[in-house]
């Protein structure tokens, strides 16, 4: 590569780096969230502890696993988040819920009326959970990114993603800006499969819906 070459790609990375528009993607893995009363039968005599800090304030990935079981299989050792909820909750992808049987709804979190049940089991005891959901992709946002973006809570906007030799536009991702929260696009393990998303992988809004 000569030396004017050099210089342009450099100065397009620099650019890239610097682009305040430009999200980061995260790729949302199949995870369990768990009130406190679950969580004692799952897992009597416990703590639960963390395993690691997520990206989102107060929010963890914990040491402690559970299996998923539908109708017609299972998921095994997923991962349970912290701190614990008013509701538990089961988020799975697409590809997984047909796997064990289920018809999980595409949901934003929360959002569980009329979503199916399941059971959750450890060695230690089982419970069944109502509200098994496909997470609605969206984006954790400040209240100051909210106003760079022009966007307000529950707006929907097209993000493009440009991820090695592939290029995907998604619809329909829901805005959910708050004072706490960082910067981060969520999408599941099929989505991100699709379009080739590694953990280098940024987004921007292209319209809004």
């Amino acid at each position: 590569m000569d030396e004017t070459a050099l210089r342009e790609m450099i100065h397009r990375i620099i650019k890239e780096e610097m682009d305040p528009n430009r999200i980061p993607i995260g790729v949302s893995n199949h995870h369990i969230h768990l009130t406190k009363e679950d969580f004692n039968v799952l897992f009597p005599n416990q703590e639960m502890t963390v395993l690691k800090p997520l990206k989102q304030p107060k929010e963890f990935a914990s040491k402690q696993v559970v299996d998923i079981v539908g109708p017609k299989g299972k998921v095994e050792h997923v991962r349970v988040l912290g701190p614990c909820r008013s509701h538990s909750q089961v988020e799975i992808a697409r590809s997984e819920a047909l796997r064990i049987g289920v018809d999980a709804p595409i949901r934003l979190s929360g959002h569980l009326d009329g979503a199916p049940s399941v059971k959750l089991v450890t060695p230690d005891g089982e419970v069944t959970v109502q509200g098994v959901i496909i997470a609605k992709r969206h984006i954790h946002m400040s209240n100051q990114d909210a106003k760079r973006f022009g966007v307000k809570l529950g707006d929907t906007v097209a993000v493009e993603i440009q991820s090695e030799d592939r290029r995907t536009v998604y619809n329909d991702v829901i805005c959910r800006p708050r004072e706490d929260f960082v910067l981060e696009m969520h999408i599941d393990t099929d989505e991100a499969n699709a379009a080739n998303v590694n953990g280098q992988t940024f987004g921007k809004i292209v319209k809004t819906q």
